[in-house]
């Protein structure tokens, strides 16, 4: 991979959204590239998270489930996997697995956070943005309360409880 390909590729994440071309010319220079064959696993659910991966070419499968084996979601070319662990220390929620030859940019989180600290106009923006994008879930969660309220209010069948 070369910086005229990551740099429009890193463009595309909405997190990054804020950052100039000379900010994404340095994060792109300062990331990982990695290459994973069909069948790799990326990361395993519960493993201790220190970066996050955004996908430049091919498919991975997020699973999970009581199995570990479910297959919860695709992804493919401009996703971040991992967004949390750039910010904080977590564990991953699911496993990731290659489904194909697969290119990544590895962004550890010691980097995103050294960017944050020289460019704090963009720590404000992503703050800002990350606000937003929580204040909006929030209100889609109350939606799905409101309507599990309405629904255990419902008689079953006809029949009375």
């Amino acid at each position: 991979m070369s910086l005229a390909r990551d740099i429009p590729l890193l463009r595309q994440v909405p997190l990054l959204g804020e950052f100039s071309d000379e900010q994404l010319r340095l994060l792109a220079f300062s990331a990982e590239n990695v290459i994973a064959n069909e069948g790799e696993v990326i990361f395993r659910e519960g493993e201790r998270s220190d970066s996050s991966y955004v996908i430049a070419s091919g498919k991975v499968a997020l699973r999970g489930g009581e199995d570990k084996k479910e297959d919860l979601a695709t992804v493919g070319p401009g996703t971040l996997l991992g967004e949390m662990a750039l910010f904080i220390e977590t564990t991953r929620p699911n496993t990731a697995v290659t489904l194909e030859r697969t290119e990544m940019i590895r962004i550890r989180r010691a980097l995103f956070k050294r960017m944050l600290q020289e460019y704090p106009d963009i720590a404000q923006a992503m703050h800002q943005g990350l606000a937003e994008r929580l204040k909006a879930t929030t209100g889609q969660l109350l939606k799905v309360a409101d309507t599990l309220d309405e629904l255990s209010l419902m008689p079953l069948n006809g029949k009375r409880g």
